[in-house]
C-alpha cells in the first residue's frame, strides 16, 4: 500500500520486479540506474550471495511528478529468483502497489516462468492481495537472443502461457534488460498504471 508522508508532502509507491532466477530482474534495475539522470534517483542498494544474484532487494526510488500537491516517489525492488529464498520474496512483496513480472524468453525456462507467476499469486494471496486486481506488467526479457543458437520461445507462446494464468490480459513488453530495449518502456508502463491505481484509491 502506498505510504503517504504528509509532513514531506510525498507519496511513496512500491513496485516489485518478480520472476524466476536469472530472468533479468536485477539487470533491469542496473540498466535504469546507469542510464537515468542521477537527480531523479536515490542510492541503489544490492545484496548479493553466491546462491543468487539478489538475496533481498534492489532499491531505486524515482521521483515522478505530483498527485494533489504530493510528490510521487516510486521505489523499485527485486526479489530473489531461487525458491529457497521464498520467505525473502514474501517480505519484499509486503506493501506492494504494482508488479513487473519478468519472464525469461529462453525455451528451457518456460515452466520456470509459469511456476514463478503461480508463486507470485500464492505469495500475494497470503497477504490477502489478488494478482488480478494489482497493477501488473509482464516483460518478455532476453528477446535479444532471437536468432542466436539458444532456443527462444516466440512472443505468442509466452503471451498464451502468461495470460492463461490471469483473468485479463495485461501490458506485455518485449525487452532486453542487458541491451536496453523495453527496459524504460516497462518502467513507464508500470509507473503509469500504478500511480493511476493509487490516485483512484486516494479519491475514495
Amino acid at each position: 500500500m502506498a505510504f503517504i508522508n504528509k509532513s514531506a508532502k510525498e507519496i511513496q509507491v512500491k513496485v516489485v520486479y518478480y520472476g524466476p532466477g536469472r530472468c533479468g530482474k536485477t539487470t533491469n534495475l542496473l540498466y535504469v540506474n546507469q542510464k537515468m539522470n542521477a537527480k531523479f534517483m536515490g542510492k541503489m542498494i544490492s545484496i548479493d550471495t553466491r546462491g543468487d544474484k539478489t538475496l533481498f532487494f534492489d532499491f531505486l526510488p524515482l521521483q515522478l511528478g505530483k498527485i494533489r500537491g504530493f510528490n510521487i516517489r516510486v521505489q523499485l525492488y527485486t526479489v530473489p529468483g531461487q525458491v529457497l529464498y521464498n520467505e525473502s520474496r514474501k517480505m519484499v512483496l509486503k506493501g506492494v502497489d504494482g508488479v513487473v513480472f519478468v519472464a525469461d524468453s529462453m525455451e528451457v525456462q518456460r515452466e520456470a516462468n509459469k511456476e514463478s507467476l503461480q508463486n507470485l499469486r500464492d505469495n500475494l494471496g497470503e497477504d490477502n492481495l489478488d494478482l488480478d486486481e494489482l497493477p501488473l506488467v509482464i516483460q518478455l526479457n532476453k528477446r535479444d537472443l532471437e536468432g542466436s543458437v539458444i532456443p527462444v520461445l516466440d512472443a505468442e507462446t509466452m503471451a498464451h502461457d502468461m495470460f492463461g494464468m490471469l483473468k485479463e490480459p495485461v501490458p506485455l513488453i518485449p525487452a532486453s534488460a542487458l541491451q536496453g530495449p523495453g527496459v524504460f518502456e516497462t518502467l513507464r508502463e508500470i509507473s503509469k498504471i500504478t500511480i493511476k491505481s493509487v490516485h483512484y484509491k486516494l479519491r475514495k
